[in-house]
């Protein structure tokens, strides 16, 4: 029992206070605690939340803690046995921990690092910020090993400001000596509106992920169908170029057997009649080689007793007439047969037979040889020539990417559109001239008629074009606080700049240039833009691709930011010029 105890020393220890449980309760993520070490890291955590201080899992409903009685049991177990539980070797840090600045000896690793002490704690040395007043004030976060870069390398004090202008965190002392007069804010407060603004630009990558995530599954569906068609149409025309070999096939079998039949009903006469012509020759054959024998006897009276009497006519062999008409020409052969006779006596011949056939340069089966060709070149035009009737047409898909956006002004004068503003939208304050390309801020409120498009509250004005598709501009500005943006045309007229202003809601987007600040806004959330700009402004719309891009133009093309996002309308492109008297803003023209 004590070997065992023993083992699980480490078991019935609390990560908290590092000693054996008092009370130990187990919460849902299943590791146990004493129940006041839980109960105090939950009531004075900076984390309202409550948590497990190993694993991190968050419980909402704050558990009620009971007492676990079991648990207990085994704890009073081990305390009589007089042993009390060592501190595990996993509380001890590492090469890569941050390691407690306040244990002596071997260090354990720190749970909190404070911001205001710039120290790290492990859970023993924590216990001072839980319990004393005035550490109760200190900033405590997660152990870091970087807390000497919030000290002030000048002044050696807690760098607790941000200076806009400069972009950088200073000490108290930076914000009233070098940075004096800069825009300066507190680094809380920076951090604030930074979060609000990534939690923005989250929303809207979030929003672009589902769009995108759509996107795929319309284009999955859309190679499924694809590939379901294919599949089918495959199946199909196999199956009739099947039917198709089968027909040929069958067809040629016809044929054959066709010309076959044709050939034996040709040839068979001619056979017979090779086959009575090859017997007369033979008959002939043996009474020629009886006259020979009787011509070659010398005895002179047994010749003239078995040779016929001498006669001036040819000698004649009776045949019947046998007519035939070989292949497909009409001639008659006309053949006396051989007569066999018993005596030597033989009749001259009287008639002799003529075959007549055709010459041999002619070709049998002709006609079925043009036919058969014929279908064969019917056939290679189908195939060849008229096979376009069943090639497949192209599938165009709109995959919803962009073209690539040109790298050079080159490029982008290619896209160039003329712009120019509507006199129906203008703000009294403004005048328009050059052809209503250029709008310029005047103290003095112009007489224009009213009109439900015209911007009332604040110096705007829109464009008469309306874009889509990919397009490109330039806005040559003349003093400080202008702002270049495009907007759907549904943006608000007469309610305050959070419905109307440029970029100050979901309708617009409108890129600040001030002299001292710079910004790309929507829907009211700035984006800093560090990059130095020029008088002249280049923007870059690809509609169809939802990327709005923003340049600042001189010898060379600067990119001062890019915004990629849907749109869902058509853009119009609008203008806002500052507060003092004169300043002004021009669509360039462009070659």
């Amino acid at each position: 029992m004590a070997q065992t105890v023993q083992l699980d020393q480490e078991t019935f220890s609390c990560s908290i206070c590092l000693d054996l449980l008092k009370h130990p309760v187990a919460i849902p993520c299943g590791h146990s605690y004493c129940m006041n070490c839980i109960k105090t890291y939950w009531d004075e955590g900076e984390n309202k939340i409550p948590s497990c201080p190993q694993c991190r899992e968050t419980f909402i409903p704050r558990p009620e803690l009971v007492k676990n009685t079991m648990l207990a049991a085994l704890v009073e177990e081990m305390k009589k046995t007089g042993l009390q539980a060592a501190p595990a070797d996993h509380c001890y840090a590492g090469p890569e921990d941050v390691a407690c600045d306040f244990c002596s000896g071997r260090k354990r690793k720190a749970v909190k690092s404070c911001l205001a002490c710039l120290a790290s704690y492990c859970q023993k040395h924590l216990q001072p910020h839980h319990d004393a007043a005035p550490f109760k004030k200190h900033k405590l976060v997660d152990p870091s090993k970087n807390l000497q870069d919030n000290i002030c390398p000048r002044h050696d004090e807690v760098m607790k400001m941000f200076c806009r202008t400069d972009e950088k965190c200073i000490c108290y002392l930076c914000s009233v000596e070098e940075h004096k007069g800069h825009d300066t804010v507190t680094s809380a407060a920076e951090r604030t509106e930074r979060q609000r603004e990534m939690e923005g630009r989250r929303q809207q990558i979030q929003h672009e992920i589902r769009g995108r995530e759509q996107d795929v599954k319309m284009l999955q569906q859309e190679a499924e169908a694809i590939n379901q068609s294919a599949d089918k149409t495959v199946e199909d025309s196999e199956e009739i170029f099947t039917e198709l070999i089968s027909l040929l096939q069958k067809r040629s079998s016809e044929v054959k057997q066709q010309i076959r039949s044709q050939q034996e009903t040709e040839v068979s006469p001619i056979r017979e009649l090779e086959e009575k012509l090859q017997q007369e020759i033979g008959e002939l054959k043996r009474r020629d080689a009886e006259k020979k024998e009787l011509l070659d006897t010398e005895d002179h009276n047994y010749f003239i007793r078995n040779s016929p009497s001498l006669s001036p006519v040819f000698w004649s062999i009776h045949s019947s007439s046998t007519s035939i008409r070989p292949l497909t020409h009409s001639s008659s052969t006309s053949i006396r047969p051989l007569t066999h006779t018993s005596s030597f006596r033989i009749r001259p011949l009287t008639h002799s037979s003529s075959i007549s056939i055709r010459p041999l340069s002619l070709r049998y089966f002709q006609d079925v040889a043009a036919a058969v060709s014929e279908v064969r070149g019917e056939l290679q035009d189908i195939l060849r020539n008229r096979w376009t009737h069943v090639s497949l047409p192209d599938t165009e898909v709109d995959v919803l990417l962009s073209q690539s956006e040109p790298t050079s002004r080159a490029g982008f004068l290619k896209y160039s559109c003329e712009i120019t503003l509507d006199p129906n939208t203008v703000n009294t304050r403004l005048i328009l001239s050059e052809e209503n390309r250029k709008a310029t801020l005047t103290d003095k409120d112009q007489p224009y008629s009213d009109h439900p498009d015209r911007f009332t509250k604040h110096h705007l004005v829109l464009s008469r074009e309306s874009l889509t598709g990919r397009h490109y501009w330039e806005v040559e500005k003349k003093g400080d606080e202008v702002l270049i943006a495009v907007s759907y045309k549904i943006i608000s007229r007469i309610k305050r700049w959070t419905a109307s202003g440029f970029g100050a809601n979901d309708k617009s987007w409108g890129l600040f240039c001030g002299s001292k600040v710079s910004g790309l806004w929507h829907n009211s959330i700035r984006t800093s833009i560090s990059h130095p700009q020029s008088s002249r402004i280049g923007v870059y719309l690809d509609h169809g691709a939802g990327v709005l891009s923003f340049y600042s133009v001189s010898d060379t093309m600067t990119l001062l930011h890019r915004v990629q996002t849907s749109f869902t309308q058509p853009l119009y492109v609008g203008l806002s010029v500052g507060n003092k008297d004169g300043a002004s803003a021009e669509f360039c023209k462009l070659k």
